[in-house]
């Protein structure tokens, strides 16, 4: 999946940890994505890992005590002014310690507490360390002072003792610190639901139905709203690996089970997160609830069959032809109870000429706010990394630009943002 953080700027600290040469990975990520990644090393973290290493990474001067320059930009004031986002991966416990108390005795210290833009924490430790009073503390109040914390693993660890304590993996670094990076007021804690991947229909319980449907979209999707800053549950029979982990998911298999795990997300996502809106000092702060979405991307089932069985149905018994009864699956979509709701559908059709007026069809058949049509070629249209999509409502047309599929999803937000009057 990629994102776009062309004209973004990244600082990344390094500390004395032995998950210190994990920078590289996430210093990588970020810069595959067009980003300008400058990097801060504590001497403690050059004992692990050079500056050399991460100026040949990111093309750019590493700021140490030794390099650091009053005749240049590279220095504890000035690198912090430069860049958007400030990530500290990994954070050893010491570190984490001082930051909390505002202390900056080394020349990272300095340049964090000269920061005043979004600053994260991936915390680095030996798990007696991560879990000593002081430290537990120091995280809750860089916490209340509006620091993002990137939860640590629980594994086995460099020193040989196993719990919590592990750095993030690089790819969720990197997914927090984006979304600090993306995020907008429209999406920030709004309540969305997505549905991606082709249900399965139970035949017996090692054979099923299905479709070619790979999920990738629902997927790039969620990850695009959860950059956002969105509030995102995934509903999905397929894999879901390489997205965010703070998204919340939710594993299905049946257009049955699609229909009442979709009702119950709706139901969640209608209560709201209420946001506090900041009014002058002479009133009451008022407490609002933006209106939820649903993106239904997933390809349901038409047809479940009509008595699925139990055990393994042996071949012998079936013999040389096996004729399947099928019901319909009730219609999710247009099941939906749509009130309260924006609601966005996804149409594929491989019917050149009535493909987009099945789908703008749909906006009625349906009663959804919009609809994303895809015309497809053949069952090798699916699993694509690029996607194309016409977006449609009651009003007009928007042909949307082939691209991969985390950058197509940027572009159905813009559009679908237009369909609240908020």
């Amino acid at each position: 999946m990629q994102i776009n953080l062309t004209n973004k700027t990244i600082l990344l600290g390094i500390t004395g940890s032995i998950s210190a040469y994990k920078a590289c990975e996430v210093a990588r990520l970020f810069i595959k994505t067009g980003a300008s990644v400058h990097v801060v090393m504590t001497p403690s973290a050059e004992r692990f890992v050079s500056a050399l290493t991460f100026e040949a990474l990111t093309r750019n001067p590493v700021l140490t005590e030794k390099s650091e320059s009053w005749t240049s930009a590279l220095n504890h004031i000035e690198i912090g002014k430069m860049c958007d986002v400030f990530v500290i991966a990994p954070a050893t416990a010491n570190t984490i310690n001082k930051l909390s108390k505002g202390i900056a005795d080394n020349i990272l210290l300095q340049t964090a507490l000269a920061f005043n833009k979004p600053l994260l924490v991936a915390p680095s430790a030996n798990t007696n360390m991560m879990e000593h009073h002081y430290t537990v503390g120091a995280l809750k109040m860089l916490a209340v002072n509006e620091v993002k914390i990137i939860a640590p693993q629980s594994k086995l660890l460099a020193c040989g003792d196993e719990g919590n304590g592990a750095l993030a993996e690089p790819l969720e670094i990197f997914h927090q610190t984006t979304q600090k990076l993306l995020e907008n007021s429209f999406w920030k804690d709004r309540k969305v639901v997505v549905t991606g991947g082709g249900t399965r229909e139970k035949i017996d319980d090692v054979r099923y139905l299905s479709n070619f449907s790979s999920g990738k979209m629902g997927n790039a999707l969620a990850t695009a709203l959860y950059m956002r800053g969105a509030d995102v549950c995934l509903i999905s029979t397929k894999e879901h690996t390489d997205i965010p982990s703070e998204i919340y998911t939710i594993d299905i298999d049946s257009a049955n089970e699609m229909l009442e795990y979709t009702v119950d997300a709706i139901r969640v996502a209608k209560k709201g997160k209420m946001s506090m809106a900041t009014m002058n000092s002479s009133e009451p702060v008022h407490l609002i609830q933006k209106r939820p979405y649903l993106f239904m991307t997933s390809a349901v089932a038409d047809f479940t069959p009509k008595f699925p069985q139990m055990g393994k149905i042996k071949k012998a018994d079936i013999g040389n032809e096996w004729k399947i009864e099928l019901k319909a699956t009730q219609d999710v979509l247009k099941e939906l109870n749509k009130d309260g709701i924006t609601t966005v559908g996804f149409k594929a059709e491989m019917d050149e000429k009535e493909g987009l007026n099945s789908a703008k069809a749909t906006l009625i058949t349906k009663e959804v706010d919009a609809v994303c049509y895809n015309l497809l070629e053949n069952s090798q249209s699916f699993g694509t990394v690029e996607n194309s999509i016409t977006f449609i409502t009651k009003d007009k047309t928007v042909e949307l630009e082939k691209l991969d599929k985390v950058e197509l999803s940027f572009k159905v937000l813009d559009e679908s943002q237009k369909l609240s009057h908020e």
